[in-house]
């Protein structure tokens, strides 16, 4: 959006100092201190040189340290080269000795008007680069830093041999090691779907005995998704359609493998028969550039097909995936139930991709919610919850938060956007920068560094913040007429007009569906702000304080309650119930005023708490899991929590018997998948993703007698944790007739590992006091928690008249609660139950005090109570 432009005569000073402070106060008026302010060309430009001394710094490290190798270890000043360093798993799959980071580096140098070392950086790559290396790489990775990498540096090098000022000896060859490269990627796609293998050796491709590969079945969505810029652009400038052909079926395998209810993909899909392997389906990790591609394939290659599918994505992903400002994984088969209750760093380009299709609200809204969580950890961290608080607290350095806010810059001219980049620049030079260079943080939360610098780092983040600070006049060419692939190289759109398209690019009709204003046009400044420069303002302050940084403390008249609910892992509805506490909606509750100040880790959620009072403490029956088939017989009895929900153990004389079985998906929080395995057993089920009851009612409709949930938080078990009963989730649960407990992870590790370990496990769910094999029935009541001092007394020394007065020493129980006293004699039958504090039995012999286990606690999950 163009900024309205003022202007006032130069010879009068009175007026224009007026002028200018009435423009001032305007802006503080919508704006939050300096954030909102404009800034001046001289700042915008200071800025700009900061970012070019710090790629300078970065460049001229990995060229200093690490060239010819692939990354730069900045901690260590040298190269990392695959083999010669430990290895780190499929990180290292992106390295294929090929001296990546200058590769994908390339066009950046001409991005920031570094014409001289672009020049030097073509001629080392013709001089050095070998792309026949026996090494394994990933198919996605290679396409998108290397191939994408050569396909920019040669659009670059064209541009500039065209406008007769330098390259003018280039002929093609950057091209030509494109083309080079993409016949080395071509084998992955040798598969029965058309799905690529995720890994390609590029000596030996995949099938060949010495290639190392070929033995995977699966592969991510945006593995395979992510082909159709670099692959179509390629045979588009080489003239060899079978590049564009490959990707292309890729992609038509992943539309028509979609859900066709929901309209959503999953994030891992089998190559050879095409089922899906993970149904979780997001805008993050696995799936992320699938989505992106779609609507660049679209604005590249001018394909109606490709915006189609994209269109009907992005509908469901704004149905079911967003929540604003949260972007949550669901199940692509029942998308109303989140799959989990944290987000990744990788869908901060999702704002983006917003900004193109014209969709500016939620993009605001994301966008500054992703802000706020680097305001609280510096960088985001490599996944965060929904509470904003650290999940992983990696920061490899990634550059999406920054290609958002470029975007958004671009479509609103907001100035807040530049303070935006401020910051990352900012923070960067503070946490991030060393002696040779930048180095990734291992958590946020400590600012402790890891030795690596991805080349991203170089390839998309000065890009995007040069670009953000540069006015069109100051780039070296017209950046419009290009488009970013999701490693930010640089392809001409011109490629839709000047080359023929790949054949047969047909779909499927497309499902008839209300179309919005932005479906098949770009969005005017005018529609997406009509007559209002705070537009975008407006949308952020509604999110400006989300996570609890930057807002002074005011007192609230509705009192919070802070729960520690991250370190119990418990749904918040699940812990307050197991408190006791209900909960009233505030329109229920006749709650009069606002909410005050939202507080970190205070949850409001706009509910009114009331704790019912109850005459007498609610007691937590225990029941109990008991390992019955051999080689246990009984043996083996594992503490267990009930619901309040479900079939009342405690009224059934027998309890209920049956043979255990690990359901599919372990968290029963989507389809159930094996569930003729499941019928007529008992269920075990992970705690976790979605809530007890819902869980309790698909493992029902399978078929299962009963359900053993075990707690998804390691190390818990009942001897130090005290039980607590499940609850529902707010509906009805009336109709849930089966059995449900609840052990802690100890006690469920106990009964997984004997799962493991025989083929068939029969337990029975019944009360404690039912237990099988247990020698007396005669039920105690509870002592409760007590004080117990022990003292021998002598013959004679207890009160005269006291009932049951001893004979000889008697062993004499003090219990300071209500100043009862119990005793036990000497000559009282061996065998006798001795009580514990915690109403657990131990057989007692004649001279034995309780007051030491015999060398475990009653109440370990390992032994026979």
């Amino acid at each position: 959006m163009g900024a309205k432009l003022f202007c006032w005569p130069q010879g009068s000073p009175g007026i224009a100092m007026m002028l200018r402070a009435l423009l001032l106060t305007g802006l503080l008026s919508w704006a939050n201190g300096q954030e909102g302010q404009a800034m001046l060309p001289e700042e915008k430009s200071k800025i700009r040189d900061q970012i070019v001394e710090m790629f300078d710094h970065a460049y001229g490290s990995y060229m200093k340290y690490a060239y010819p190798a692939d990354e730069l270890m900045p901690l260590s000043c040298r190269g990392r080269v695959r083999g010669l360093e430990p290895n780190r798993g499929d990180i290292d799959d992106s390295l294929g000795k090929f001296s990546l980071t200058l590769i994908d580096t390339l066009d950046t140098l001409v991005v920031l008007n570094k014409l001289d070392e672009f020049e030097d950086a073509v001629r080392r790559t013709l001089r050095d680069v070998r792309l026949d290396n026996d090494v394994v790489v990933s198919v996605f990775e290679t396409n998108i830093r290397v191939l994408g990498g050569l396909l920019g540096a040669h659009t670059m090098a064209d541009m500039l041999r065209q406008r007769g000022e330098r390259m003018q000896w280039y002929r093609d060859e950057l091209l030509h090691m494109a083309k080079e490269l993409g016949h080395r990627l071509l084998p992955a796609f040798n598969t029965t779907s058309g799905l690529p293998y995720p890994r390609v050796n590029l000596r030996y491709g995949v099938l060949n005995p010495l290639s190392r590969t070929g033995t995977e079945s699966d592969t991510c969505t945006a593995c395979a998704g992510t082909m159709i810029l670099e692959f179509a652009a390629l045979s588009r400038l080489s003239g060899e359609a079978v590049f564009e052909e490959n990707a292309r079926k890729a992609l038509d395998v992943l539309w028509e493998k979609r859900q066709r209810g929901s309209d959503l993909v999953g994030t891992v899909i089998n190559i050879h028969n095409g089922d899906w392997v993970r149904r979780d389906s997001g805008v993050g990790a696995g799936i992320d550039s699938y989505y992106e591609y779609l609507m660049k394939a679209y604005v590249l290659l001018g394909d109606n097909v490709y915006l189609e599918r994209f269109n009907t994505h992005y509908r469901a992903i704004m149905k079911y995936i967003s929540q604003p400002p949260l972007l949550l994984n669901v199940h692509m088969h029942n998308p109303t139930v989140s799959v989990r209750s944290w987000m990744d760093s990788l869908l901060a380009f999702f704002p983006g991709l917003q900004v193109l299709r014209g969709d500016l609200k939620p993009a605001i809204e994301t966008h500054e919610m992703l802000y706020q969580v680097t305001k609280q950890h510096k960088f985001l961290p490599e996944a965060f919850t929904t509470e904003f608080r650290v999940h992983w607290g990696q920061h490899p350095l990634r550059p999406e938060f920054a290609e958002s806010t470029y975007y958004l810059y671009k479509a609103t001219g907001d100035p807040y956007y530049l303070r935006v980049g401020q910051s990352i620049v900012e923070k960067l030079n503070a946490h991030a920068r060393v002696p040779c260079g930048f180095a990734a943080v291992q958590d946020v939360r400590t600012g402790a560094h890891e030795d690596r610098m991805d080349s991203f780092f170089l390839a998309e983040m000065f890009k995007y913040l040069y670009l953000l600070f540069s006015e069109k006049n100051q780039l070296h060419f017209d950046i419009d007429d290009y488009i970013f692939t999701t490693e930010a190289h640089l392809l001409p759109v011109s490629l839709s007009t000047s080359q023929p398209p790949c054949r047969g690019n047909n779909t499927e009709a497309a499902t008839t569906v209300e179309e919005d204003l932005f479906t098949y046009t770009c969005p005017s400044t005018q529609t997406l702000f009509p007559n209002n420069p705070s537009f975008a303002k407006t949308i952020r302050d509604s999110y400006k304080y989300l996570t609890g940084v930057g807002r002074a403390f005011h007192a609230s008249p509705v009192r919070g309650i802070d729960l520690p609910l991250h370190d119990h892992s418990m749904e918040p509805v699940e812990f307050l119930r197991s408190m006791g506490v209900s909960l009233t909606p505030l329109s229920e509750a006749g709650a009069t005023g606002t909410w005050g100040e939202v507080h970190k880790g205070v949850y409001r959620v706009k509910l009114v708490a009331e704790v019912t009072q109850t005459t007498e403490e609610e007691e937590v029956e225990p029941l109990l899991v008991q390992l019955i088939s051999p080689p246990f017989l009984g043996r083996t009895v594992l503490t267990a929590g009930p619901a309040k929900f479900g079939m009342d153990l405690t009224k059934q004389e027998h309890g209920v018997k049956g043979s255990i079985v690990k359901t599919s998906p372990y968290t029963a929080c989507g389809p159930i998948e094996n569930a003729e395995e499941l019928s007529g057993h008992i269920a075990l089920a992970l705690r976790g993703d979605c809530m007890f009851a819902a869980k309790a009612h698909r493992l029902q409709e399978a078929g299962a007698i009963g359900v053993i949930f075990i707690d998804h938080r390691e190390g818990s078990n009942s001897a130090e944790t005290p039980l607590f009963q499940m609850v529902g989730d707010g509906g009805s649960t009336a109709d849930i007739t089966i059995p449900l407990v609840f052990l802690f992870s100890q006690e469920g590790a106990l009964l997984t590992s004997a799962l493991e370990d025989h083929s068939n496990v029969d337990v029975l769910m019944l009360p404690k006091e039912r237990r099988l094999g247990k020698t007396t029935d005669k039920a105690e009541k509870p002592l409760g928690k007590m004080n117990i001092k022990f003292r021998l007394a002598e013959e004679g020394e207890l009160e005269d008249g006291e009932e049951g007065e001893a004979r000889g020493p008697t062993l004499q129980f003090v219990l300071e609660k209500g100043e009862v006293v119990l005793e036990e004699e000497e000559y009282k039958q061996q065998g006798d139950s001795c009580l514990t504090p915690g109403d657990d039995h131990m057989q007692c012999s004649y001279g034995q005090t309780v007051t030491s286990p015999p060398s475990h606690s009653p109440n370990d999950p390992n032994t026979d109570p």
